[in-house]
């Protein structure tokens, strides 16, 4: 796995390098600007960036629009963003485009080598990793009058466990429940959300979607 990553925090950037170095992983660039990672990208053809939200020089959404400049300029590019607290707008302005091999995280989730070393394997081979935290503080801001008021506790448990890219046997597992159960409330949840069966849209990644819009506009 080629890696570039784009932070300008110098501890965390060489702590990043170092770990996935660590892992055997093959960290061909690092910069702390956004033209540095659009040119590493170009140069390198990685399979995967590691952006950092607030990169130089207004330390905004630099590192967002250069993850979605990059993904235009290479298609195919796995997107892992990190960001130091949930930032609602950036979460879904990077996820409502195409949600594979996307990834958003908190910084502090770096921490956890195992969750984050997951979570990187994951957006690379295509799926998505949104961070528990970002999920739960997106679920919390949601409209009241919304479809997803439809949902019961429990069903809005299995779909921000969805969200964090786990399937089915795994939700299961988390929740104590059989994968019978998981079944039935992940249905339960398509129909409340009026997602009905369609070759063009995996219902899944559209539940989560469904959520993350409705809580960009509140």
């Amino acid at each position: 796995m080629r890696i570039v990553i784009a932070e300008d925090d110098p501890l965390l950037r060489q702590g990043l390098a170092l770990l996935l170095r660590a892992e055997s992983l093959d960290v061909v660039a690092t910069t702390d600007t956004p033209d540095g990672v659009l040119q590493a990208v170009s140069s390198y053809e990685p399979d995967v960036a590691i952006v950092d939200v607030r990169m130089p020089p207004t330390h905004t959404d630099e590192g967002i629009v250069a993850a979605v400049e990059a993904r235009r300029r290479r298609p195919g590019l796995a997107v892992l963003v990190l960001s130091a607290y949930v930032e609602q707008s950036f979460a879904t302005e990077l996820l409502s485009n195409g949600v594979n091999g996307l990834g958003y995280l908190l910084k502090e989730r770096v921490g956890r080598v195992e969750e984050f070393l997951d979570a990187l394997h994951r957006v690379a081979a295509g799926g998505t990793a949104v961070d528990p935290e970002v999920v739960s503080q997106l679920f919390t801001r949601t409209r009241l009058n919304t479809r997803l008021d439809r949902l019961s506790t429990r069903e809005r448990e299995v779909l921000a466990l969805m969200a964090q890219g786990l399937g089915n046997s795994a939700i299961a597992e988390r929740l104590v429940v059989t994968d019978g159960a998981i079944h039935k409330h992940i249905r339960s949840i398509f129909a409340k959300l009026d997602l009905a069966p369609t070759d063009r849209v995996d219902r899944r990644v559209a539940a989560v979607l469904r959520y993350l819009e409705d809580a960009r506009n509140t």
